[in-house]
């Protein structure tokens, strides 16, 4: 059986550190930004990581 291939998608958007937990960058940041306040925009910059439950899915994608 041949290796499952990569999901491009996810590579775009998912990172694999080397202590095995998955960083992705927050969302609620593309639009209707005007009614945010500038504390929650600052927030949303930081990167976030992958909860538990849903690791082992994107695992698979990646």
């Amino acid at each position: 059986m041949p290796k499952m291939k990569t999901k491009s998608a996810a590579k775009k958007r998912f990172t694999l550190k080397k202590s095995g937990v998955i960083k992705r960058n927050s969302q609620n940041r593309r639009h209707i930004l005007t009614k945010k306040t500038t504390k929650r925009k600052r927030q949303l910059r930081q990167p976030t990581y992958v909860s538990g439950a849903d690791a082992k899915n994107i695992k698979e994608l990646i």
